[in-house]
């Protein structure tokens, strides 16, 4: 998990991964009607969300470095927010109501493997494993 022995590091958002993904986008009428259902299964589905959670500690180097040396974000939220990104094309927002609408042992299933994410990315940064990311970002 993170430590105060960790500088944060400020990466530019048009280096960020998500922001081109569209986890910041706006959706309106059916399509959201039809991502909520979807974002409801998929965070419901506390082993499958977790894949998806690994596969974005893995695919969005400057998002995961900007977000998890940030001690202020919710690193939990944050990469659930990712995997719903990476897995449906579904902003944020959509996955916040979403989570609302889980109980409270799919929530702490959730968090679990968003737990288990969040280490490993500590993890490997500590170890000095981690993607490339341009010399001058960090």
């Amino acid at each position: 998990m993170p430590s105060s022995d960790i500088k944060q590091i400020y990466i530019p958002y048009y280096f960020w991964e998500e922001y081109y993904a569209g986890m910041w986008r706006f959706v309106y009428g059916e399509e959201r009607q039809r991502l909520f259902k979807k974002a409801i299964t998929f965070t419901g589905n506390a082993k499958l969300y977790g894949e998806y959670m690994l596969k974005a500690i893995k695919l969005w180097v400057y998002s995961c470095t900007n977000t998890f040396t940030n001690p202020s974000m919710n690193h939990q939220a944050w990469v659930g927010h990712a995997a719903c990104c990476i897995a449906l094309n579904c902003p944020e927002d959509i996955t916040r109501l979403a989570w609302h609408e889980l109980t409270q042992q799919q929530q702490d299933e959730a968090n679990a493997q968003a737990d288990r994410a969040i280490e490993l990315w500590f993890d490997n940064y500590k170890r000095g494993i981690q993607p490339c990311l341009k010399p001058d970002l960090v």
